[in-house]
């Protein structure tokens, strides 16, 4: 099983990733695509600022690889997501999992995105169209302000 995990600054390219989980034995490729809204809890939002530890990001996604690949009979799966600065639109995260039935590569890639989501330690922003900014809830967020980042953690 071929597995391809990665934090980045630069754009993700969803097609990129489809060509990764390409398999011959594989009838089924599932693709999710995670884009920046325009709205979120009924407010108007112009951005959102990813922040995370990079290294430790993407030792949890190859975790969460390997997870996928014992609790289903994945022939191949990525994943990327973005930090730093993005509007809306654009592409945060995309994991892509290719599998022999299309259920299976359903299932499993609802769980990678289900873990990066939760495991994953990314930190988000959003920058609210009235100009006020304020950190999202979620995942790593939710054991108190205290873990939010004071400065971006970028490279680290």
């Amino acid at each position: 099983m071929k597995r391809y995990s990665h934090i980045t600054k630069s754009e993700i390219d969803p097609s990129k990733l489809l060509q990764r989980v390409r398999d011959k034995s594989a009838g089924g490729i599932a693709i999710f695509v995670g884009t920046v809204r325009d709205r979120n809890e009924g407010r108007p939002v112009s951005a959102l600022t990813y922040e995370t530890y990079r290294k430790m990001a993407e030792r949890k996604m190859l975790e969460i690889e390997r997870a996928a690949a014992s609790k289903f009979p994945v022939k191949r799966i990525a994943s990327v997501h973005r930090y730093g600065t993005l509007n809306v639109g654009d592409v945060s995260v995309v994991v892509a999992v290719s599998c022999e039935h299309r259920a299976d590569a359903f299932s499993a890639c609802m769980f990678v995105i289900d873990e990066i989501k939760r495991l994953v330690p990314l930190w988000k922003k959003e920058a609210l169209a009235d100009g006020k900014e304020r950190w999202v809830e979620g995942g790593w967020q939710k054991t108190s302000d205290a873990s939010m980042p004071k400065r971006s953690l970028g490279e680290a």
